[in-house]
């Protein structure tokens, strides 16, 4: 039998990590992180439990990959649903409510994926291929709206994102998504009609006290 040529090996490296951040998503989603182990996760993937080693640097680089991934495939189905001749703006409304509607969708997965970027004791942002992946699409998408600078504009929008997520997921106050999603739409003068919107109209924004 002839030796496999190293593309075929990648392509199977590439199909293993793809199974095991799909199966670490499902878990989380299940299960919570502190209720997955790596364990789990390798018998889900159907994969020995030393490879989840080999590809991933422990858990919460998996955890993170994983989520990026996920981000990264909502993204990309959601814009793939578009018509061809959408404008700048459908497809950057689309892609801000594909990233919201994560935390909808998916609140554990969402949930422990903000818990530990934002942990000073668990460790920096991991700028993985996944993330990479959904960054490439974001400054794409900013680029085309018009964003005279898009890689700075990305790190905005990112961070407005997470942000929106967070007010969704926090426990215990938890926000509504209109008006998260109405201030994100307004920061790019994008009509609340385009995208998904959550209900039929923008919410009234609460107007300030009148002077005696």
């Amino acid at each position: 039998m002839a030796p496999r040529g190293d593309s075929v090996n990648e392509e199977m490296r590439q199909r293993s990590r793809r199974r095991i951040m799909r199966a670490t998503v499902e878990l989380v989603d299940q299960h919570g992180y502190a209720g997955t182990t790596l364990s789990d996760i390798a018998e889900r993937a159907g994969l020995a439990r030393g490879l989840l080693s080999y590809y991933f640097d422990g858990k919460r680089l998996l955890m993170q990959s994983a989520t990026h991934r996920l981000m990264h495939l909502e993204l990309s189905a959601a814009l793939a649903g578009l018509a061809p001749a959408a404008t700048p703006e459908e497809r950057l409304a689309r892609a801000i409510d594909a990233v919201l509607g994560l935390a909808m969708d998916h609140p554990r997965v969402m949930r422990s994926h903000l818990a530990l970027i934002l942990d000073p004791d668990v460790g920096a942002f991991v700028k993985d291929p996944e993330q990479q992946r959904v960054g490439a699409i974001l400054q794409e998408l900013l680029r085309d709206w018009g964003a005279p600078d898009p890689p700075a504009e990305h790190a905005v929008l990112r961070s407005a994102l997470m942000g929106g997520c967070i007010g969704v997921l926090l426990p215990g106050a938890e926000l509504p998504l209109a008006p998260i999603r109405a201030d994100l739409f307004g920061r790019y003068g994008l009509p609340w009609s385009m995208g998904c919107p959550p209900q039929p109209t923008p919410p009234e924004r609460s107007r300030p006290p009148a002077r005696a």
